[in-house]
């Protein structure tokens, strides 16, 4: 069963670093949500594992299944099986949804999808997440509103089914009933079992719909306390501030 496994990570952005010696591990069947004020340092950490040049390890170790997910490069970590939805989605110009789709599966799986068993998924995965048909033939991201986007990555995440999903602030920008329908998806991909979910997020909305086994607070670029879901409800009614105060 897979495992992710973060050892004293350090990272830094030029000359500032970011984060300060991060310890998480996340198993299979388990949901983790990170919350913390902004400038805490979570989005680095999804970046990071995803392998954004930007971003520099100075130390510290990442392993999946027991590999070392830092010396393997952006495509070897996605097929390896690390998922990462971003806060901030690009747009692809010139590529429509479904020929990304399936580029993206043949990435990660190292052979096509067959190409009627490819259409039945896409469209089962879009009626799951209410999107029309036409979306298929849009270009990726181009003029998407902020709901279609975060849909779009959750029916990334079904299709491609990874090992580990690294969700950043997926819950930002949308409204409620957006905010349940890419609930609803991220609760079918983790319903299997054998995949964990890393859920970064300011608010406790999201983790009405999506239930976390653990939370951890992230303050001064590392996690300063752990528990259950309780600790969220916590956050949402102290805030951050006692947490940023300590970490400075």
């Amino acid at each position: 069963m897979p495992t992710l496994e973060i050892r004293e990570l350090h990272v830094a952005v030029g000359d500032k670093e970011i984060l300060r010696g991060v310890d998480l591990t996340i198993a299979a069947g388990e949901t983790h949500a990170i919350m913390g004020p902004n400038g805490s340092g979570k989005s680095t950490l999804a970046y990071a594992l995803a392998g954004h040049p930007k971003y520099t390890i100075t130390s510290g170790t990442v392993l999946l299944d027991g590999e070392d997910v830092l010396a393997m490069s952006v495509d070897e970590r996605a097929r390896a099986g690390l998922f990462l939805a971003m806060q901030y989605p690009v747009e692809v110009p010139g590529v429509s949804v479904s020929n990304f789709l399936r580029s993206a599966i043949t990435s990660v799986r190292g052979e096509a999808p067959k190409l009627r068993q490819f259409a039945k998924d896409l469209k089962t995965g879009m009626d799951a997440l209410s999107i029309d048909s036409a979306f298929a033939q849009r270009n990726v991201n181009e003029g998407f509103s902020g709901g279609e986007k975060k849909r779009h990555e959750i029916l990334q995440l079904e299709l491609l089914q990874p090992k580990i999903a690294v969700l950043d602030e997926t819950d930002s920008g949308l409204d409620v009933d957006a905010l349940r329908v890419v609930s609803e998806g991220i609760n079918r991909f983790r319903s299997s079992g054998d995949t964990g979910v890393l859920l970064i997020t300011h608010y406790t909305r999201i983790l009405r719909y999506v239930k976390p086994e653990f939370v951890h607070v992230f303050a001064g670029g590392r996690i300063v306390e752990e528990g259950g879901p309780e600790l969220a409800e916590k956050l949402e009614a102290e805030g951050y501030e006692a947490y940023a105060k300590a970490s400075a």
